[in-house]
């Protein structure tokens, strides 16, 4: 088996397993020479960490040298890449500069920043054709000025029109350039029909090997630029619908191909191409959500990683991942394990609830309004957001309860991990083995119905070893509009 792979150092137990296709394998081997990576011979980084999956990567007097040359490098030994999705949107608005800084810091190699281009020509960073959904005006990007563009605040992370205004401002292309110069790279999502308008940014800034484009057009056109733009860094997108492109590049390989397949069946998820782009170039995955590798997601991974990052490397040959989870793939990438408990903790998944209405659960309908038929004959709403089996349709009246093996007794914090597009989003209460209920627990807006993130809520409570019970209680007047992945309790003092 290749160095690249090995057994996971652990396991996170569910009860709730999704249908994973695939077979494991182990990874290509090396089809790459040296003048293809750029490698010369003594410039491998050494690490006395330990890694779990892909090499320790090249050497460079900066991390951008570094993840440059590593970019090159589709041998065996290659160091998988990491590129954070929007940049690190988890800790600062998406396609921000303190998302950009924060994404690297994290450690990411890669930041996919968005690119559209103002009414006089600039190049600016924003998902959308519109600022309607991540600023606090409105119009199409390219209707508007750059000055009139400069004017806007960013929403809180992903955007929508109850995220929390920041005092953060779109960033044009040529600021985040320079930040990233000497970080590391730029995946210029949507930016091929701005490519010249990238170009001039790219040379005035110095920052061309730092800039990846990408696109899925016609092979004459990609290769038409790339020999009239000495330097330029690509990568091509593939589905069902171009597969052919891979053979007609030739021997002038893009650097990457990010292969997108919402089926194990598709062509481009078949071992037999994923070899073949894998012998001159590297396999990109994005884990983002369901549809763009099956449902090899960042929240399947975060249950098991064979349901997700680990499959992708071992069974489809990716090397660089896109994921809104950074801090989560690099854990991994060291350790093997998706999402570990704390020392200590006790994790409760939200679809674990005692049986029973009246008993185990109250839910104010009899049926289950979501997308997985878990457990029969229960009202409560359990589903799958890309890859994350969480309750919905919470409503104010509803409760849970749960039994709870607790491993020491102390004091323990109670967290849930929830999502919410919504200001407010809900509120619930605790109780322990029915006890008095907490104070109510506001829920936080996470920007996105599918994206969970763990809040704690101040609630803590004595608990001797051995099995409680805990409920979830959702206040009748309260606005109830969000999402339960699950709930955590977490020692506190000593």
């Amino acid at each position: 088996m290749n160095s690249r792979i090995r057994t996971r150092a652990g396991a996170v137990v569910t009860t709730a397993a999704l249908v994973l296709s695939g077979a494991l394998a182990s990874v290509v081997a090396e089809a790459g020479t040296k003048a293809e990576t750029g490698v010369e011979a003594g410039v491998l980084a050494s690490s006395a960490a330990p890694v779990a999956f892909g090499g320790a990567g090249h050497g460079g007097g900066t991390p951008a040298e570094r993840a440059y040359r590593d970019l090159l490098d589709h041998g065996p030994n290659a160091k998988i890449l990491t590129a954070a999705h929007r940049a690190q949107w988890r800790s600062a608005p998406e396609n921000s500069a303190p998302a950009i800084l924060a994404a690297f810091a994290d450690g990411a190699e890669i930041v996919e920043l968005d690119v559209q281009l103002t009414a006089d020509g600039v190049p600016v960073l924003m998902h959308d054709t519109t600022v309607d959904r991540t600023t606090n005006g409105t119009g199409r990007v390219d209707s508007l000025t750059l000055e009139q563009i400069e004017g806007l605040r960013l929403r809180e992370g992903l955007g929508g029109a109850q995220a929390a205004l920041t005092d953060e401002r779109v960033p044009t292309l040529e600021q985040a350039m320079r930040l990233a110069k000497d970080r590391g790279l730029v995946n210029l999502d949507k930016g091929w029909p701005f490519r010249e308008e990238i170009w001039s940014v790219l040379t005035e800034t110095g920052t061309v090997r730092n800039g990846l484009y990408k696109s899925d057009a016609p092979v004459d056109q990609v290769q038409e630029f790339r020999a009239t733009h000495r330097g330029a860094v690509y990568l091509h997108i593939v589905t069902d619908a171009n597969v052919a492109d891979v053979e007609k590049f030739g021997a002038d390989q893009p650097v990457a191909y990010e292969v997108n397949f919402d089926s194990t069946a598709d062509v481009v998820a078949r071992r037999p191409f994923l070899d073949r782009v894998a012998s001159g170039s590297r396999v990109w995955s994005n884990t983002m959500w369901n549809g763009l590798s099956e449902r090899m997601t960042d929240e399947a991974s975060l249950i098991d990683p064979l349901r997700g990052w680990q499959a992708l490397a071992e069974s489809y040959n990716t090397t660089i991942f896109q994921t809104d989870d950074v801090e989560k793939i690099e854990s991994w990438l060291r350790t093997g394990e998706g999402d570990p408990l704390p020392r200590g903790a006790v994790r409760v998944q939200a679809e674990d609830f005692l049986p029973g209405e009246g008993v185990g659960y109250h839910d104010l309908e009899p049926a289950n309004r979501s997308n997985l038929q878990m457990r029969p004959g229960e009202g409560v709403d359990i589903q799958d957001l890309d890859g994350a089996v969480s309750l919905g349709w919470m409503r104010g009246g509803e409760w849970l309860t749960y039994s709870v093996d607790v491993p020491r007794t102390g004091t323990y914090e109670v967290a849930v991990r929830a999502s919410s597009p919504y200001s407010p989003a809900g509120a619930y209460t605790v109780s322990f083995d029915d006890g008095a209920p907490s104070d109510r627990v506001d829920v936080r807006n996470t920007t996105s119905h599918a994206k969970q993130v763990l809040q704690p809520s101040g609630v803590t409570q004595r608990l001797t070893k051995g099995t409680h019970t805990l409920r979830i209680s959702l206040p009748e007047d309260a606005y109830q509009n969000w999402n339960l992945d699950r709930i955590e309790l977490t020692p506190v003092g000593r």
